[in-house]
């Protein structure tokens, strides 16, 4: 059974960080993608960034660009989301989400097949 388990959100100042954390389990696939998406009620949930476990490229939203970084820990089977400089607009209840691998990049939450159970994430001013 494929699980996917994140941690780390909570409450920050503008310009302040966290890092997200997502662990994985019971994929064996070498190569798939692993995204982190965000809600805000009565908007559509977003792609915040996408990485390709086994081998590492990255994909970003314009909006995050330079401020947040997504990463693997294959020991860990675990896949990070730094986040820098964070904004109010970065508000939101983040989620991790596990698809199969494609040579281009997956970028709708329905093509995603497995999902945590999300974290709140809230940037006040």
């Amino acid at each position: 059974e494929k699980k996917l388990v994140e941690s780390g959100g909570g409450s920050v100042q503008a310009g302040g960080s966290l890092r997200l954390s997502c662990a994985v389990s019971g994929y064996t696939d070498r190569r798939y993608l692993m995204g982190w998406f965000r809600q805000t009620p009565g908007k559509e949930r977003e792609g915040v960034s996408i990485i390709t476990v086994g081998i590492g490229s990255t994909y970003y939203a314009d909006s995050v660009k330079g401020r947040f970084t997504i990463s693997q820990d294959d020991a860990k089977n675990t896949v990070y989301l730094q986040m820098n400089s964070l904004k109010p607009e970065d508000t939101g209840m983040y989620y991790c989400a596990a698809t199969s691998w494609r040579l281009t990049w997956k970028l709708r939450p329905n093509e995603y097949n497995y999902w945590g159970q999300g974290t709140q994430v809230t940037v006040s001013t």
